[in-house]
């Protein structure tokens, strides 16, 4: 039990079984050069997919090369390890379990991501199978080809996980699916032998079924019940766009021109027959010209019923989406990116929406095509027929990307829907033959009626694909039960329109749906190919089909889920940490793009640990122990302010330090995963459900040095805002102390902090000496008139620019003079941050509360209030927000180009000029405000120069991140991800950044410091 003034010790949870541990260690003695993970919390973080299912692994591999995958399977054919099974892992993404073992995890993503070769002139390209969808059309795009099938999750699903799920996504009427452009298969299978499959001759075929070895029998067994079943092969699968079943037997063999590839019951096999480690896939020429018409309807029904006509128009992809899923969207920050494309209509409530696009090699015949729909859209609008109420053509590719960015984040935003039911996946890739689509919809309506419950819709309408989410609460034993009924009634729904359930996300833990469908005869054809693949069931068991002669079971939906973990943490704590607990899974946060601001410690790391998925779902099993041994982590944040508790804490972590390491205490591995955290907030606004992790891991931090003993270096980086005034009182002497070799080498040795950096040098107040700036009195200000007080424009200092930075503070008030405006610099008050990065929550809200006090002051004489550093100006709207509540109080803290732009009406436009820049903007600022490169470029415009915006992530510096020495090696390598190519091609003079951190680490890395906006804005006003 806790001892009620800290968290409790947490014991080592689920051991790993001694033969696993066995295992591996011959493993490593056979020369695998991949990594290992044996942890608690490594095993955690693969644990859960983008389903409702939980299931703790034993351990996980990551290969290196297709060798190591080899040994994987030869080390485990010796038969002291005939109990070791394996789960095949990509991405991650799927929303049925499929990549959840009770084994050993395989995972090809973390090494096994290249492109092997690019083929333009025959039209192909050969990848490892742990390359991400995108990256691979990254690739493609520069030689004029991409990789056809486009799912929702394709900036984080790897190829190998296309191929076991045989992914399809938009546009498969035209494009099909992953197994229609797979070319060839470099597989391993369960004993370590290879197979590679493409298409060959039948004659070719019974030669290798003729040898002997792994090969020859999966040859035979492929041949044999592909002939002996062909009819009945033909009369159960259903003649559908997506006929995801399994092992897909009807085109194993193609009988007009007598060839057989056993890669086509590869694709669509969920890992449960071999490794992919290699593929060969045909590749599409890019369309030259795209169209994408947005038509919109007063009810959703009308949109299905109205598909037909659309793919009837001769449509490349016809989607659509629900007003729930729209209205989840309208709330995202993803809208701004959108609302100009997907507008209201005058008059009317848009329920639906069908996505229609045309994607053509010929321009003549493509308009020609979008003259012809838009013509009868115009007919049906004026005869008011088919709900259809407007639509808008788009026909720019950024802002077709941005549409469909949407409706590819609105999968996830599902998850953000407010209260304890959260729609999920389980019956959710529903296929019927598309002409009976809307009928089945209003039957599937109606049984999710009958059950009072909520839901959202959107999907593929032009192949009969139609994702449906009821929203339900897993921490609720009874719903539980409820979706097992739901699951057995979508099953009879969808065969009464002969349809699927599994159309196009997988089988997975509704495996046990197959033998009904199948019927038992061709059932058991499967069970006979599961069994020439893997005799032993070692292949992530249990999925698809058991051998033939095994009496393992099939998994079931009934498998232990994820909320019969949460439920057993208590409400009010579960409430208290929404920010985690609330984490479906989708995996946005393995984006696999460098240039995306989430998440730098995830990219940087390719740990799933280190990720915004892997920090919640951490975090929740966290809060599950800890409660579960009697103690309240709300009930200790409270104790934690008072003296008495930090008197007895401190004595109790001197204890621990020197008589208790508990190096297997559970509550180090989640820290260890926090402190890895770069607080950059990325993850608070790109994921779809908002996963807070700098505030969830502030939260845990100030909880967890109750009991254990903070490093040195976090009081200093929490004081920094209280001692750096002081040194800048005498800031040479500060400087010739900090810079010197001396002071670097005892610096990293004893605090561990590295490349400090020096006081600005002359310092702000002898930079505006005799400046009106400097001239604050409050009672002066508060006895101005209205007239005379709305000529002034207060400055909020920061520690970072004032003292570090400060010709940055005095360009802004020279610029703010320009325009005709008073500049008031008021005094210098810390805002926290640095507190809050390293869990000093009680001091940070106090901090909070004394500089909210002073700012709602002059909030109330209605002045206008500018910071400069996105970091702490975000600090002010969001920690604030969390500390305070209420007391927080309506002060408004804006950014240089919030407040400026509004501004721009009443200044004279200047003529253009010769002044070019390139912004590399803070992820903060990006992710909080996603307009912001478009606002800059709008005021350069005005002042008659020219920015040009540059797509970056993290450049590593993070605040204090990159200048602790454990984080050294991460942040400089995350600067090479993304900032040092662009650096290198952009002129010195031309490199703006608005993060004080990005500036300082450019400084670092590259040697010179950049310009903020407004230096260059003062630039063009001066001239």
């Amino acid at each position: 039990m806790s001892d009620q003034t800290t968290i409790p010790y947490l014991p080592p949870q689920a051991s790993v079984e001694p033969i696993y541990i066995r295992y591996l260690d011959e493993l490593k003695k056979a020369g695998f050069s991949g990594d290992i993970e044996t942890s608690f919390g490594a095993r955690l973080s693969l644990a859960t997919d983008n389903s409702v299912y939980q299931q703790l692994p034993q351990a996980a591999v990551f290969p290196r090369s297709t060798a190591d995958v080899q040994l994987v399977g030869k080390v485990a054919s010796r038969a002291e390890f005939d109990a070791v099974r394996f789960g095949p892992r990509g991405g991650g993404t799927g929303t049925n379990g499929q990549s959840l073992t009770p084994g050993l995890v395989v995972d090809l993503s973390r090494h096994m991501n290249q492109v092997i070769e690019v083929n333009p002139e025959q039209s192909w390209v050969t990848v490892q199978g742990g390359l991400v969808k995108d990256k691979l059309n990254d690739a493609l795009r520069p030689h004029g080809f991409f990789f056809a099938p486009d799912l929702s999750t394709s900036n984080r699903a790897t190829v190998g996980g296309m191929i076991n799920t045989d992914a399809s996504g938009q546009g498969s009427l035209v494009y099909g699916k992953t197994s229609d452009h797979l070319l060839a298969v470099k597989a391993v299978l369960a004993d370590g032998s290879l197979l590679e499959t493409h298409a060959m001759s039948l004659a070719e075929a019974r030669q290798k079924a003729a040898g002997e070895g792994s090969e020859a029998q999966v040859y035979r067994q492929v041949l044999a019940s592909c002939e002996q079943q062909r009819e009945l092969i033909d009369q159960t699968f259903p003649p559908l766009n997506r006929f995801l079943t399994g092992y897909d037997l009807k085109h194993a063999i193609d009988w007009e021109q007598e060839l057989v590839d056993v890669g086509r019951l590869i694709a669509g096999s969920e890992g449960s027959l071999a490794f992919v480690c290699e593929a060969k896939f045909n590749i599409t020429p890019l369309p030259k010209i795209r169209t994408l018409v947005n038509v919109k309807y007063s009810d959703f029904e009308a949109a299905l019923r109205n598909a037909p006509a659309m793919v009837e128009a001769n449509a490349t992809s016809v989607e659509t989406v629900d007003s729930k899923v729209l209205n989840l969207a309208r709330q995202d920050v993803v809208w701004h990116s959108v609302s100009d494309l997907i507008e209201d209509v005058p008059g009317h409530d848009m329920q639906g929406l069908n996505m229609v696009e045309y994607a053509d090699q010929d321009e003549q015949a493509h308009q020609q095509k979008v003259a012809a729909l838009t013509a009868k859209l115009d007919d049906m609008i004026a005869k008011q027929e088919a709900g259809v109420i407007g639509y808008q053509l788009t026909c720019d590719l950024a802002s077709i990307n941005r549409i469909y960015g949407m409706r590819k984040k609105a999968v996830g935003l599902l998850g953000k829907a407010k209260g304890s039911r959260k729609p999920i996946a389980f019956a959710e890739d529903t296929c019927v033959p598309p002409e009976n689509l809307a009928d089945f919809i209003m039957e599937f309506r109606a049984l999710l009626d009958s059950h009072d419950l909520q839901y959202g819709m959107f999907g593929h309408v032009d192949a009969g694909v139609l994702h449906v989410r009821p929203a339900m609460d897993m921490c609720d034993p009874e719903q539980e039960v409820l979706l097992r009924q739901i699951s057995d009634q979508v099953v009879a729904l969808t065969a009464k329109y002969r349809g699927l359930m599994w159309g196009e996300h997988g089988k997975g833990y509704r495996s046990e749906y197959g033998p009904e469908f199948f019927g038992e005869q061709l059932f058991s054809e499967l069970r006979k190919i599961k069994g020439a693949f893997d005799p032993l069931n070692r292949m992530n068991p249990g999925k698809i089909a058991t051998p033939f002669d095994s009496d393992e079971q099939l998994v079931s939906v009934d498998a232990k889920k994820r909320g019969g973990y949460d439920r057993q943490i208590p409400v009010n704590v579960r409430d208290s940490f929404t920010q985690s607990v609330d984490c479906n899974g989708n995996g946005l946060c393995f984006n696999y793009d460098v240039t995306s601001p989430m998440c730098p410690s995830y990219k940087v790391t390719a740990d799933r640990r280190h990720s915004p998925k892997g920090r919640a779902g951490l975090m929740r099993e966290w809060l599950r122990q800890v409660t579960e041994l009697g103690a309240d982590p709300t009930t200790l944040e409270q104790q934690a302010s008072s003296l008495t508790a930090q008197a007895k804490a401190t004595f109790a972590k001197w204890k621990r330090s020197f008589f208790e390491p508990a190096s297997d205490d559970f509550n180090h591995e989640v820290m260890d995963a926090m402190k890895g955290c770069l607080a950059c907030k990325a993850c608070t606004t790109a994921c779809p459900i908002n996963v807070d992790v700098p505030t969830f891991r502030a939260r845990f931090m100030n909880l967890y040095y109750q009991r254990y003993q903070r490093p040195m270096r976090d009081y200093v980086i929490a004081t920094s805002e209280w001692y750096t005034p002081l040194m800048a009182k005498a800031p040479r002497l500060a400087n010739a102390v900090v810079g010197n070799s001396l002071t670097s080498w005892l610096s990293e040795k004893t605090i561990g902090m590295v490349d400090l950096p020096l006081l600005s040098v002359p310092t702000l107040k002898q930079r505006l000496h005799h400046n009106a700036a400097l001239a604050f009195e409050l009672d002066e200000i508060k006895s101005l008139s209205a007239e005379v007080r709305k000529e002034l424009v207060l400055i909020v200092q920061d520690p970072f620019t004032t003292y570090y930075d400060a010709q940055v503070v005095e360009a802004l008030v020279q610029f703010i003079s320009a325009m005709g405006k008073q500049p008031v610099l008021l005094p210098f008050k810390p805002n926290g941050k640095p507190q809050h990065i390293k869990g000093f929550l009680s001091a940070f809200a106090k901090t909070a509360a004394d500089a909210a006090a002073f700012l709602n002051e002059l909030h109330a004489l209605d002045l206008p209030m500018i910071g400069l550093d996105p970091a702490l100006v975000m600090t002010y709207r969001d920690e604030y927000k969390h500390a305070l509540g209420d007391a927080r109080g309506e002060f408004n803290v804006m950014l240089l180009q919030e407040w400026l732009l509004p501004q721009l009406s009443a200044l004279p436009a200047q003529a253009p000029s010769n002044k070019s820049y390139t912004l590399f903007a803070h992820c903060t600022e990006k992710s909080y405000l996603p307009t912001t490169h478009g606002d800059w470029q709008k005021i350069f415009s005005h002042f008659g120069g020219e920015v040009k915006n540059q797509p970056v992530g993290c450049c590593g510096m993070a605040g204090t991140y990159g200048h602790e020495a454990p984080n050294q090696q991460n942040s400089k390598e995350l600067y090479a991800m993304s900032w040092a190519e662009p650096m290198a091609q952009t002129p010195q003079h031309q490199v703006l950044s608005t993060g004080y951190s990005c500036r300082s680490q450019v400084k670092r890395m590259e040697g010179f410091k950049p310009k903020h906006p407004v230096e260059a804005l003062l630039e063009l006003v001066q001239v």
